[in-house]
């Protein structure tokens, strides 16, 4: 049977292309129903204040750099989107003195225009926004060297390469509206793709690359970034893939109630619990991965409830 097109963008896969039972499925869960989703290699964890939320992502950074020595290097993978954790992790780690001489970062993403990834003086740039938040606001004695900070710019199979030659401890992430980690978008319905998105093994094949962004994701972007100045957003963004991902010993995606809708943060969280993958939901991929945790700001869950304001 044939799938239906999108309400979004009839060019693009999206979750509105799932099986009907799914959604609605979905839209029914609780937040208590939802913990109980909870199952081996996927974890759901609630938290009962935004202080605590971001607390707690923030010390993923500082456990694994804890890890981290010369002899066998260690880091994290962060997103921008949440932010708010980033002066935390530089708080912390001045308060503490711990240094940072042998740790490492892998920024998630990058905007791309022009075919080329943006530089720092860009107002939207993401490494920008990872060091005015955290790098550069760590005391310089105890600073991470620029070398360990890994971003998806340039040569991006070098950046690949990085996730051979250092362990990944933890990648978090936030979600999207179109139900993204990082920039990994549902694709266009066009050539090969035209009558179904890509299989979980085909779309897991994807390394760090350069994508073109669901009209979602842009529109997404100017809300929480620019305003709602759709112009100003770019269309293109350099990502980590599927493939780095499964690298990272944990996935760890952080779930505040600003960047997806009550609606999405059901939808993914049954998809993985129930191993339901499929590349139009790209974060449901995450049912084959062995290791994610699901974080939750409780108050954000919100409710499917219609409501008429």
């Amino acid at each position: 049977m044939a799938r239906a097109l999108s309400k979004i963008s009839p060019d693009w896969w999206d979750y509105t292309t799932l099986d009907e039972h799914i959604l609605k499925d979905a839209a029914k869960l609780k937040p208590e129903g939802m913990l109980t989703l909870a199952r081996p290699g996927f974890e759901v964890v609630f938290y009962d204040t935004l202080e605590e939320f971001y607390l707690a992502e923030a010390l993923e950074y500082i456990e694994a750099w804890k890890q981290s020595t010369a002899d066998n290097p260690a880091g994290i993978c962060g997103p921008i989107g949440p932010t708010e954790q980033l002066p935390l992790v530089a708080r912390i780690v001045n308060a503490t003195g711990m240094k940072l001489h042998d740790a490492h970062f892998w920024g998630m993403d990058e905007w791309v225009e022009n075919g080329k990834p943006v530089a720092m003086d860009h107002p939207l740039s993401f490494a920008k926004a990872d060091k005015d938040l955290c790098f550069d606001r760590i005391d310089k004695k105890l600073r991470i060297p620029d070398a360990h900070l890994h971003f998806p710019a340039g040569d991006l199979g070098a950046y690949t390469k990085t996730y051979d030659q250092i362990r990944c401890v933890v990648m978090q992430g936030g979600q999207g509206e179109v139900k993204h980690w990082a920039f990994n978008d549902p694709v266009k319905r066009t050539g090969a793709f035209a009558d179904k998105p890509p299989s979980p093994a085909e779309y897991r094949r994807l390394a760090a690359r350069v994508v073109d962004l669901h009209p979602m994701t842009v529109i997404q972007n100017a809300r929480t970034s620019g305003g709602g100045n759709v112009s100003i957003v770019p269309t293109q963004a350099a990502s980590v893939g599927p493939v780095e991902t499964w690298k990272a010993e944990r996935v760890s995606i952080w779930h505040a109630g600003v960047h997806d809708n009550p609606f999405g943060m059901r939808l993914t969280t049954l998809m993985i619990s129930k191993k339901i993958p499929d590349s139009a939901v790209p974060m449901s991929l995450l049912a084959d991965h062995p290791n994610v945790r699901f974080n939750f700001y409780r108050p954000g869950i919100g409710s499917c409830d219609a409501q008429m304001h």
